[in-house]
Order: structure tokens, then C-alpha cells, then sequence
């Protein structure tokens, strides 16, 4: 039989040697055994092992819910110190996938409430990655929102104050996975303008940094618009990167210049970014438009950049704040859906009945025209954080909001009425 011993005697062998032989013989054919399959056994345990070492390498694809992260470093990005970048590494250590670069983050803050001493109160904000991915952490950029000069009555930004006051290194804070529709085309064929306006600076910051680094050869236009040098975030880093990148050309332009903003060093043009800039200082050819700003800049630049000639499906933007952006972007509206005309609305927490006439992109735009106070993050369906129970009627979206809606609930910030509503909020 195959793998077993062959035995030679010779007339002179005793029988306790032919004994000695056979035994030897089967130790030899056991030991050989044995070590057959301890060998397979290794081979079956160290296969399953090098699969899990690798799968714990592998950065999961995004998590439900929320995640806990640490504050591993914080540091300001102007010369005022309004604008500070938060460095975030999950607290389990697991690598974190890759998003895309224009997306956001939502996070979930115990903020002091303004009664009693103490006593705090959970809010929702969203705020744009300001760097490309990385598998170790994540960064945001955060400006306090001071007091309003127009209307001192209203308080200040509850969550950048947050950020800006209390969130120190070391700190853990609640994170949802990265979301959002507002990001750049991987296509390197097509140069990218990248339009930033004050804060609106960081998506924009996360497109270009990802581009240089996976696209280097693209061509890139950044257009950023701020008051002053003193407002400035980014500053060395966005000269550096114009410096070491041919293909990228960088065009700062400040509305107020201080006394010690010099023209040519600090910045390229006085006044806004408007189309008459981007006619002069753009060449010819198509290029996709991705734009970032308070409502002012958002609802003239915007419209205006259509009305230059530029296709719909070529222009991409984000508003922070209450912003109505309109391209006459044709909607898909359910038939049974359709509104014959203006209906009621009510809001239960005000006790307030107001008509929609369609005036309004949404319900929280329409809430918020009339004076009503409505909790909001993203303002684009991806955080949820306006999220209201729907006591009767229906609501309708143009687009699937990427939050998951509960049963009953519904979006304000994506949402229109298909018939007379009552909401919660």
C-alpha cells in the first residue's frame, strides 16, 4: 500500500528484532501521519485568519446612526479666529471609507440652553468636509456666527459657538456617516470652477485638495469671495497649492479690503464674484460649476451663471442658510399628487395656519418666510434633522431624500404639500 513501510528480514534476525522493526515501522508511518495533518489543520486555521486580519483593514462603507469620534486636533484657519478646523478619528479605530469630496457631515451636540443654569439642549448641524478623504480622520471647518448687527435680538449661532467654546481636544462628539448630493464629477476631462463664497470656502477646499491628489493633471479654478484679509481662511495653504500646480489658478476676490490688504499679494480682484469676473478671467470651452455661499451670492451667481449660456446639468451648488435657488429645473410631479391650487398648512407647536401657494422651493423655506422657527441642518434631505411628524395630509419629494424618513414623518427641507397638511413642528 502506498506510504506504508517496506520490511527486509535476513535469516539471522531474532524475533525481538523483527518486533523492534514493526514498531519502529509504525511510529514512523503514526508520526508521519500526525504531522500530514497538523499541516492541513494549519493551512485551515491560518487562511481564515489572514482573511479577517485583511477584513479588519478594509474601511466599511458607511454605518447607520451615529458614531462616536474624538477631537484630535483643532486649529484656525484666519487671522481673526472665526474659522477653526476640527480634526475627528472614530473612537473604535476603524479606518473610515472614502466619501465624496463636497460632502457632509451631521452631528448631534448638547448645547447649554439659554434657561436654567446648567441645563442643556440636543441640536442637529451639518457641516462640509474641508479635506480630501482620509482613512484616519476627517476635518471640518466651522465659523462662529456672532450675534446679527441687523437684528441684535437674535442670538448667536448656537452650534459654531458650541464648536468654538467648548468642543476641545480630546473631546468625543456624535458623527453621522458622510451624505449629501452636492460633490464633484470624477471626470478629469472636465475642468472644474470651484466657487466659494466666506465659509462656503469648505466643500470647496475637499474638491480641490482630492483633485490635485487623484487628479493632478485636471484643470482647476477656484474663485473665493470674503470681505477682508482678516477673513481669509486658508490662506498660505491655497497659495502653496496655486504655486506647486500649474493647472490650478486660484482667484481670490475681497468686497472690503482692510488698510493692510495689499492688491496682487493678498488677493486678485475687489468687488463679488459675479458672472462679468468669470466671463473675463475664464477661458473658452465647457467647465462644471460648483458653487458655495450665503443666499445673497447663491441666489444671484447661481441664476446668472444659467442665464450666461451654461447647461443646467453643468452647474451644482449648495446653499448654507435659508437660500431659494431657482433654474426652472423641470420637477417630476406625481399626477395624483399635483396641488389644483393653494392649501392650508398648519404648524401645531405655533398653533399657526398659513396658505402655500407654491411660492416656496419647500416647507421649511415656507416656514421659515413667515417667521416660523424650525429645527434644520443640511437643508438637502440628508440629515434628518428636520424631520417633523405629519399628523395628516401627504407630502411629496422631486427626489428621494437620502435620510431614511420614519413612518408618519416627514422632510420640511425636500418636502412640498400634496394636499392640506397639519404637521407637528
Amino acid at each position: 500500500m502506498a506510504g506504508q513501510a517496506e520490511l527486509t528480514t535476513s535469516p539471522d534476525m531474532t524475533a525481538p528484532q523483527l518486533l523492534a522493526y514493526i514498531v519502529a515501522a509504525l511510529l514512523i508511518q503514526l508520526g508521519l501521519g500526525i504531522a500530514y495533518a497538523l499541516s492541513r489543520r494549519r493551512g485551515e486555521t491560518l487562511v481564515p485568519a489572514a482573511a479577517a486580519e485583511s477584513a479588519a483593514k478594509t474601511p466599511p462603507l458607511a454605518w447607520q446612526g451615529w458614531r462616536p469620534f474624538r477631537v484630535a486636533r483643532r486649529e484656525f484657519e484666519d487671522a481673526r479666529q472665526c474659522q477653526c478646523s476640527f480634526h475627528l478619528e472614530p473612537v473604535d479605530g476603524v479606518p473610515l471609507s472614502p466619501f465624496k469630496p463636497g460632502q457632509f457631515l451631521t452631528f448631534r451636540l448638547q448645547v447649554a440652553d439659554g434657561g436654567a443654569p446648567g441645563s442643556e439642549r440636543t441640536i442637529v448641524r451639518c457641516y462640509s468636509l474641508s479635506d480630501r478623504p482620509d482613512p484616519r480622520a476627517y476635518r471640518i471647518t466651522v465659523k462662529r456666527i456672532p450675534a446679527s448687527a441687523d437684528r441684535p435680538e437674535l442670538p448667536p449661532g448656537a452650534a459654531s459657538s458650541h464648536f468654538h467654546d467648548c468642543v476641545r481636544e480630546g473631546a468625543a462628539i456624535d458623527v453621522k456617516a458622510p451624505s449629501g448630493h452636492f460633490f464633484i464629477d470624477t471626470d478629469p476631462n472636465v475642468p472644474a470652477v470651484l466657487i466659494g463664497g466666506g465659509i462656503g470656502i469648505t466643500p470647496m477646499m475637499s474638491m480641490l485638495r482630492w483633485c490635485l491628489a487623484e487628479q493632478p493633471e485636471r484643470t482647476l479654478h477656484l474663485y473665493y469671495g470674503l470681505r477682508c484679509g482678516e477673513e481669509h481662511a486658508f490662506k498660505p495653504v491655497l497659495e502653496d497649492l496655486a504655486a506647486a500646480h500649474p493647472g490650478f489658478h486660484l482667484n481670490v476676490v475681497y468686497s472690503r479690503p482692510g488698510a493692510s490688504d495689499v492688491l496682487g499679494r493678498d488677493y486678485h480682484h475687489k468687488g463679488f464674484v459675479d458672472v462679468d469676473l468669470l466671463r473675463r478671467t475664464l477661458p473658452h470651452g465647457r467647465h462644471q460649476f460648483y458653487v458655495c455661499g450665503p443666499p445673497p451670492m447663491m441666489q444671484s451667481l447661481v441664476p446668472a451663471i444659467a442665464a450666461w449660456g451654461v447647461p443646467e446639468p453643468d452647474i451644482h451648488f449648495e446653499a448654507f442658510g435659508p437660500a431659494t435657488v431657482r433654474l426652472g429645473r423641470a420637477e417630476p410631479v406625481d399626477a395624483d399628487a399635483a396641488l389644483a391650487g393653494a392649501v392650508e398648512v398648519r404648524f401645531g407647536r405655533s398653533g399657526r395656519t398659513l396658505v402655500w401657494d407654491g411660492q416656496d422651493e419647500n416647507l421649511l423655506d415656507f416656514a421659515e418666510r413667515h417667521a416660523l422657527t424650525v429645527e434644520s441642518g443640511c437643508r438637502s434631505g440628508g440629515c434628518g434633522s428636520c424631520q417633523t411628524r405629519l399628523v395628516s395630509g401627504s407630502v411629496r419629494y422631486a427626489h428621494a431624500p437620502d435620510h431614511d424618513v420614519a413612518p408618519g414623518h416627514c422632510l420640511l427641507c425636500v418636502g412640498k404639500p400634496a394636499s392640506a397638511l397639519v404637521l407637528e413642528a
